[in-house]
């Protein structure tokens, strides 16, 4: 397991660190999973929270990222378990390691810094790269395919569906136009042309043009909305009653998505209303416990500009 010296060092900096293990009431002997591991900045506390006998598997579909988090975990050996796994296979995977019934499961659906600033690994404007975004290279489809192969439409579509950007069929139009789009500083270079100047001016003042368009096309790469649907009904399968799932995310597509399903999940009959008899048999799985979302303190948004976005979602299993 090769790691080098820098990846041991660079510790990982978990958003919202103690409002996860005061939402997941981490306890001695308990259970619990991590399904986006990264570096284990939250599965460390987790286990330390839940020493000598707490245990934690952690998934990550990043191959570095396990090796990461396995030398920042080297001294709590045979506590954990790490699995190269995307986490819309986490039912199969707790059950089948014997991490099940789980007291508490953890989504951080923010990418990790390490992505961000690896210049190799195309996923940020700031470094001049392949456009790849591909959170696992073994799969097949990279941020290039989608921007040279899409149709105009289905670009421009891809675009808005994930990150609501409101030029994007401007800026689909403008990657067809210069096609082949390789690299990342080519691509944001095509997104500041193809928004106007006036556009242009009013992002800047809140995020860079492209930051959009990289977002949506990080998301369409690694089906990430695909991904979070089929893995949230499992994770609820996982909890024993009393346990609780804790979901951090960083953007108003991906909050709604966690706020529908938790709403669904605490709530009785799912008929719709013209209904005169309930037909659909559904009795609910959870309690909310966060009626709105918690967000980063001001001091942490200071000391990590990064968590600024950042919603938690808790609920708890019937």
């Amino acid at each position: 397991m090769a790691v080098g010296n820098l990846a041991i060092e660079r510790a990982h900096i978990p958003v919202m660190l103690n409002e996860v293990l005061q939402a997941l009431a981490v306890r001695e002997r308990g259970i619990y999973v991590d399904c986006t591991v990264g570096g284990a900045g939250h599965a460390r506390p987790i286990l330390e929270s839940s020493s000598p006998s707490g245990r934690l598997l952690g998934l990550d579909l990043d191959p570095q990222a396990i090796d990461r988090a396995a030398q920042h975990l080297e001294d709590m050996r045979g506590r954990f378990l790490l699995a190269n796994e995307n986490f819309d296979r986490v039912e199969e995977v707790a059950i089948s390691s014997g991490f099940y019934p789980a007291d508490g499961i953890l989504f951080d659906l923010g990418v990790s810094s390490d992505l961000l600033e690896d210049p190799e690994r195309g996923f940020s404007f700031q470094h001049d790269a392949p456009l790849d975004m591909r959170f696992d290279k073994r799969q097949q489809v990279t941020a290039a395919d989608l921007a040279n192969y899409l149709p105009e439409r289905e670009l421009a579509d891809t675009l808005f569906r994930f990150s609501q950007e409101r030029f994007s069929r401007r800026i689909a139009r403008f990657i067809i136009a210069n096609r082949p789009v390789l690299t990342t500083s080519q691509l944001a270079w095509l997104v500041e042309r193809a928004i106007p100047a006036r556009g242009r001016d009013l992002q800047r003042r809140r995020i860079h043009p492209a930051t959009r368009t990289f977002m949506a096309l990080r998301i369409a790469v690694n089906r990430e909305f695909d991904v979070l649907v089929a893995a949230l009904p499992q994770a609820v399968k996982l909890l024993k009653p009393g346990g609780r799932i804790a979901i951090i995310s960083f953007h108003s597509l991906e909050d709604g998505l966690v706020k529908d399903f938790f709403r669904r999940e605490s709530s009785g009959c799912l008929c719709p209303p013209k209904v005169p008899i309930c037909v659909c048999g559904h009795s609910p799985s959870l309690r909310i416990i966060t009626k709105d979302p918690v967000t980063p303190t001001d001091e942490e948004t200071r000391a990590n500009p990064r968590s600024r976005s950042a919603k938690l979602r808790v609920a708890e299993r019937l």
